[in-house]
């Protein structure tokens, strides 16, 4: 392995790349409406000399170099967010800029930077002759990941029939090898209550107070300690060993949490006692938690069970049309993931990274404090594809992508030039590192 040549391709590629990213910015693509950006990226892959591009029916585009038995994915999602409110933003998010450090815009970092480093990557393995007959390389463009994470991948594995033997995914990483995150869930719950003209409110049954009880409850099971005495143990519970026989995991990845995101009501009037109200939670799990440990844990709480059957505890379910219209159900259930430290496809990624670039994360001046402070490995604390990836499908993923953790969904978002570069030359190592 030339880990020279290949930081001399990668190098050699940073204009083109560079431009590659802010063409992508230009063109908007939230969930739901990538068809821009799946555009413009089959465009680059056929530019670049990829052996197939494919759209697939949900919009995802998949591009393939090479013809080797074992297949390796790299996952980019494509879509973004909104910018927000644009007074926010001191620069067009759509327009973006660049400088000699920088690439500003909507989605620099979360995270079009990934398909960009793939694309290219792919390319400096074409060029240098490392495919082989062992493996194939396949790029992804994923669709609705904002939106739904794993959606995509649900689909790509189940319905496109596409199975890796393992994946990188290409979210920001603050250049590290992240090698896990929390999971999530989308719970709702939803309370019943008898309407009654406001003047006389001991007529009726007021389902915003039910739910003002429940709420608390609710605070207490994020909030509270896990001690013998406590008659709401905290979430913090799940570090402990007695408690948890994937303590060691929670404590890598951080413990759970949960927040009440939403709220609405029903009321005849204003001067009506309200006859339901609906809560949305965020519920991020580690470890040990599963979609039905953490519906129970909500039905278990003093409040919901004092109020009995005019309580329903549940779990969402997605189910919105993507850009070429195709509907794919799945439950707001996010797995959490890990991978070990010592499997080989972390090891191969550790290898490829420290040998073109040793043992700490490097970057742009600006970004180097933060990120040497911490450690080479380590986690995500948003979510990613990887809860369909390895989460649902147990196909091992390994994480690492250009840009920042703390510019997603931020206004005034940026990645860095240099990231694109240290990104596609490690894409570029990993597969031969791998198949040796």
């Amino acid at each position: 392995m030339d880990f020279t040549k290949i930081n001399e391709k990668a190098n050699a590629y940073e204009k083109d790349m560079t431009k590659f990213l802010r063409d992508l910015v230009k063109i908007p693509g939230e969930s739901c409406g990538e068809e821009g950006h799946v555009n413009r990226i089959a465009e680059e892959m056929k530019k670049v000399g990829f052996d197939k591009v494919e759209i697939d029916p949900q919009g995802n585009v998949l591009g393939y170099m090479g013809t080797g038995k074992t297949l390796i994915a790299y996952d980019a999602h494509i879509d973004t967010v909104g910018i927000g409110n644009i007074k926010n933003w001191n620069f067009d998010p759509y327009e973006g800029y660049e400088n000699d450090t920088e690439i500003g815009g909507r989605g620099t970092s979360d995270q079009l930077g990934g398909i960009v480093s793939s694309v290219y990557g792919a390319k400096i393995m074409k060029d240098l002759g490392l495919i082989s007959d062992k493996y194939t390389v396949l790029v992804v463009g994923s669709v609705q990941e904002e939106d739904c994470d794993g959606v995509c991948w649900q689909y790509i594995i189940n319905e496109d029939k596409v199975r890796p033997e393992f994946v990188v995914s290409t979210e920001p990483t603050d250049g590290g090898i992240y090698r896990g995150h929390r999971g999530r869930m989308e719970i709702r719950v939803d309370v019943k209550g008898v309407s009654c003209h406001g003047s006389a409110p001991e007529r009726g049954d007021n389902a915003i107070y039910k739910m003002a009880d429940i709420l608390q409850n609710i605070r207490s099971l994020n909030e509270n300690d896990a001690a013998e005495s406590t008659e709401i143990k905290g979430l913090v519970k799940m570090l402990d060993e007695k408690n948890n026989k994937q303590w060691k995991e929670a404590r890598f990845l951080g413990r759970g949490t949960v927040t009440t995101s939403e709220i609405f009501f029903t009321s005849p009037s204003r001067c009506a006692v309200a006859d339901s109200c609906a809560v949305s939670l965020d519920r991020r799990m580690t470890a040990g938690e599963t979609w039905e440990s953490c519906l129970d844990e909500i039905r278990a709480l003093p409040a919901v069970k004092k109020y009995g059957d005019d309580v329903k505890v549940s779990m969402y379910e997605y189910d919105r049309p993507s850009w070429t219209n195709c509907v794919y159900p799945i439950e707001c259930y996010f797995p959490t993931w890990v991978i070990p430290e010592d499997h080989p496809v972390a090891v191969a990624m550790q290898e490829s990274y420290k040998g073109l670039f040793g043992e700490k994360r490097i970057g742009a001046p600006v970004t180097l404090e933060m990120r040497q402070a911490r450690p080479l490995t380590d986690k995500w604390t948003f979510s990613t594809n990887g809860v369909s990836i390895m989460g649902r499908n147990g196909i091992p993923c390994i994480g690492f992508g250009p840009g920042a953790e703390a510019q997603a969904h931020a206004p005034n978002e940026r990645s860095w030039k240099q990231d694109l570069v240290t990104c596609a030359a490690v894409y570029a190592a990993l597969p031969t590192l791998y198949c040796k």
